[in-house]
């Protein structure tokens, strides 16, 4: 226990130290016009306070990630408690702040228009596919996963596949209407069942009979699956999300001031990195290793959030905790498929102003989705994890060239940005979807990959620093 609550005053204890260090080191500019009110257009661009962003920043990167990834990185043991808080404050949080912040500098614009700009051209069109791919295999994950424990809460009396369609219909009005039309207005009422759901599991288990076990690197997985790279694909929402930096653009567009972006952007993964907490340590507390797994190898691990409320809570409270992790992935699903429209109406330069033109976009990109629905979850999380991790590695790199370019403290973003990449050259080299290489022959090849990535990327800072690019955009 002593563990669990050092690890939560830490996360606390960051946002106003080393989130604090984060704000200073880029420079908000509070009198600075914001692209709410510079490119305001009544759809995407529409000013809204800093709590309503604050709330739906939370809502909309704590999807099912932070619960079901911290439930499967439980069968590591408690060497998941400290990917989460090392990652979530010296990357994930970080990761957030500067898309964020970075976007909002460059009006609104998504992450592959920020990869174009500071990584090269060709960035830009390698970015703009992991980004889709990424936001398809979200929307269609976070289907299938509210569905499916939405079917449990209901006792089946519900065919999933009804469950599906329903949140399909709501998740293409999400995408098309304003912003302020629906997600604007029903998250805050999601939030606080979020809330009230996490809050009460996390009190639950602190004054339950559970133990909860205290800091051990020891590798527990009942199969023996390697912490490194394992660990860091499994638990992402919570420590370090590419998934972030396809949703911070949509918040950079609403910020009615630069001056409110840690609150928004590094505080709200702070908030998630505890909700990662709160769940890793239920599923260790309550379950062994070799339950967990089985479990979750049934399925999804609905099975576990509905054991874990339903125990810690009872029937009333735990309905409310479930509901709260119904609540993550839908609102979160919703999100990924209105970024994934305007990341290709970007880039096709297609106004989205006019609804027709939403749903030139909009229909295919729900037509493919469905087609993946019919994919095995765990099938889709692996290339999920894969596609995720990619790109934070690539946010990471964009935010440690524009603090490069600016002639500020760039190992900030530098240190995640290798770390992060490392592990995804070992990831794809080593894993069947991948090359399917032994584990210590791609941590050898992915070690000499990253050196000259590492390479590539200073010569090209260098000449953008040379060439004196732009870091902001004048939208005032």
């Amino acid at each position: 226990m002593i563990t669990f609550i050092v690890s939560i005053a830490l996360l606390v204890v960051a946002y106003f130290t080393y989130g604090k260090y984060i704000e200073k080191l880029f420079g908000p500019i509070a009198g600075r016009k914001t692209p709410a009110y510079a490119n305001h257009d009544g759809v995407d661009f529409v000013p809204m306070n800093k709590h309503k962003n604050s709330l739906i920043q939370l809502l909309n990167i704590a999807g099912t990630g932070p619960i079901f990834g911290p439930i499967m990185g439980a069968l590591y043991g408690p060497v998941a408690f400290l990917w989460i808080v090392i990652g979530c404050i010296f990357a994930g949080a970080v990761h957030d702040y500067l898309t964020g912040m970075i976007s909002i500098r460059n009006k609104g614009a998504h992450i592959p228009e920020l990869a174009g700009k500071f990584l090269g051209a060709a960035s830009k069109h390698l970015v703009n596919f992991f980004a889709l791919l990424l936001l398809l295999l979200v929307g269609t994950v976070f289907v299938t996963t509210p569905a499916s424990l939405l079917a449990i809460l209901l006792d089946g009396k519900v065919a999933v596949a009804i469950l599906i369609a329903l949140i399909f219909v709501y998740y293409f009005l999400s995408t098309i209407l304003p912003i302020d039309k629906i997600i604007g207005r029903l998250y805050p009422y999601f939030g606080a069942v979020l809330l009230i759901g996490t809050i009460g599991v996390g009190g639950a288990l602190l004054f339950s009979e559970y133990k909860i076990p205290e800091l051990n690197l020891t590798n527990m997985h009942p199969d023996n699956l390697p912490i490194f790279p394992m660990l860091f694909f499994t638990i992402t929402c919570g420590a370090l999300s590419g998934f972030h930096a396809t949703q911070s653009p949509i918040i950079s567009r609403t910020t009615q001031n630069e001056s409110q972006g840690r609150y928004i952007f590094y505080g709200m993964m702070i908030a998630e990195g505890i909700i990662a907490m709160i769940w890793a340590a239920a599923a260790m507390s309550i379950f062994d290793g070799q339950t967990l797994s089985s479990m979750i190898s049934e399925g999804t691990p609905s099975a576990v959030v509905n054991e874990v409320s339903m125990t810690l809570l009872g029937a009333v409270g735990g309905t409310i905790a479930v509901l709260g992790a119904i609540v993550l992935p839908i609102t979160s699903g919703d999100t990924a498929f209105r970024a994934a429209r305007s990341i290709i109406a970007d880039y096709l330069k297609i106004d989205q102003q006019k609804v027709i033109k939403r749903l030139m976009i909009a229909l295919p990109l729900f037509a493919i989705s469905i087609v993946l629905t019919q994919i095995d979850f765990n099938l889709l999380w692996r290339y999920f994890s894969w596609a995720n991790q990619a790109t934070a590695a690539i946010a990471l790199w964009i935010a440690t060239m524009y603090l490069y370019i600016q002639g500020k403290n760039y190992f900030v973003a530098l240190a995640p940005a290798i770390f992060i990449t490392y592990m995804v050259f070992v990831y794809i080299l080593n894993q069947k979807i991948g090359f399917n290489l032994d584990l210590n022959i791609s941590f050898i090849i992915g070690l000499i990959l990253t050196i000259i990535l590492m390479g590539m990327f200073f010569v090209k800072a260098r000449k953008n620093r040379a060439d004196d690019i732009e870091t902001s955009v004048a939208v005032d």
